[in-house]
């Protein structure tokens, strides 16, 4: 089916006022949208963003639809709401941009690309760190096999929950409310989406997660995965928001070297024995990725195009996560395929 008839897009709708919220109407305006409203139950949120990027601002979503009649959609609001206003989006004939991740449970998703797939929309869920240079350079060398086909790799992400949003009590966030689709496995389930991205679907994994610093949370705040694919390749992949120090990280070995991605240090690094060490270095500000994944977005709505990054892959994603989580409370493998 051809995409819906926006090949203009003249307003966006951006649910949920909160800090990625913000970041999206910055970056939209930046991006040349002007046209733009926000949507929050939370009437101080709303104060700031009208005064902050003089938007129109509305107390649910529904109002935001109805009244504003946007051309797209950002669901900024915690994971729990997700599917539900994502679908609302949808029929009320607007495109849809979702945060990550998806949802916290997989009921309502495949409903939701059934819908968009009807609807000829756009849906894209934000794992901006596929837009990132470092982690498209990682995506090339493992195409490539530059250093033979990949057997092993370790991935890590780690900081400290309250310097995400100094701004706001950590306590009362999304991230560390299981009840708002909270936790590190989902919140953090960037690492995940890359791996997938890099190697494909796991067909078995295993976890180790819970609660184990003394922070205020109901939800897991540390987790190893360990994942096994089809062609026998082992990734471990470590997360937790319990770091004092800021953590992103990965290396990947094959038979012929190794390739290291280091965030702080901006560089991929290409190890072969006996050979001098490759470094690539790339000129890149945290907010370039939420940017570029956003033109992205607008793009596919002007053109028609499918995003390069499909709801499918989010959904494999938001599996994986979910597994790793039941495999953590049940002790236990779980199977994938």
């Amino acid at each position: 089916m051809t995409a819906l008839p926006n090949s203009h897009i003249k307003s966006a709708l951006v649910a949920g006022a909160g800090s990625i919220g913000r970041r999206h109407l910055s970056n939209l305006k930046k991006l040349g949208l002007n046209k733009l409203a926000a949507c929050d139950p939370h009437p101080e949120r709303l104060e700031y963003v009208a005064s902050e990027f003089q938007v129109e601002c509305f107390p649910t979503i529904e109002e935001g639809l109805e009244n504003f009649q946007p051309d797209i959609v950002l669901v900024c609001t915690p994971p729990v709401h997700h599917v539900a206003q994502a679908l609302q989006a949808l029929r009320a004939g607007a495109h849809v941009f979702v945060e990550k991740p998806l949802s916290d449970r997989l009921d309502g998703v495949e409903a939701l690309r059934d819908e968009a797939a009807r609807r000829g929309a756009v849906v894209q869920v934000g794992y901006n760190l596929r837009f990132h240079p470092a982690i498209q350079k990682l995506k090339e060398l493992v195409d490539a096999s530059a250093v033979g086909k990949i057997l092993w790799a370790h991935v890590e992400a780690g900081s400290y929950l309250p310097d995400w949003r100094p701004w706001q009590d950590y306590r009362k966030s999304y991230t560390a409310r299981r009840e708002l689709g909270g936790g590190i496995l989902l919140d953090g389930s960037h690492e995940i989406d890359y791996v997938t991205w890099l190697f494909g679907a796991p067909r078995e994994l295993v976890c180790m997660a819970g609660r184990v610093s003394q922070l205020e949370v109901n939800v897991e705040d540390c987790a190893t995965i360990l994942l096994h694919f089809p062609d026998g390749k082992r990734v471990d992949v470590h997360l937790d928001f319990i770091q004092r120090s800021y953590s992103r990280y990965c290396a990947l070995i094959g038979p012929e070297g190794k390739v290291q991605w280091d965030l702080l240090s901006n560089s991929v690094q290409i190890l072969r024995p006996e050979v001098e060490t490759e470094i690539i270095k790339f000129d890149w500000e945290i907010n370039d990725a939420y940017v570029a994944e956003l033109a992205h977005f607008l793009e596919c709505v002007r053109t028609g195009a499918q995003s390069r990054f499909t709801l499918e892959e989010a959904i494999l994603t938001l599996r994986v996560a979910l597994a790793a989580r039941a495999s953590a409370e049940e002790k236990k493998w779980v199977f994938l395929a």
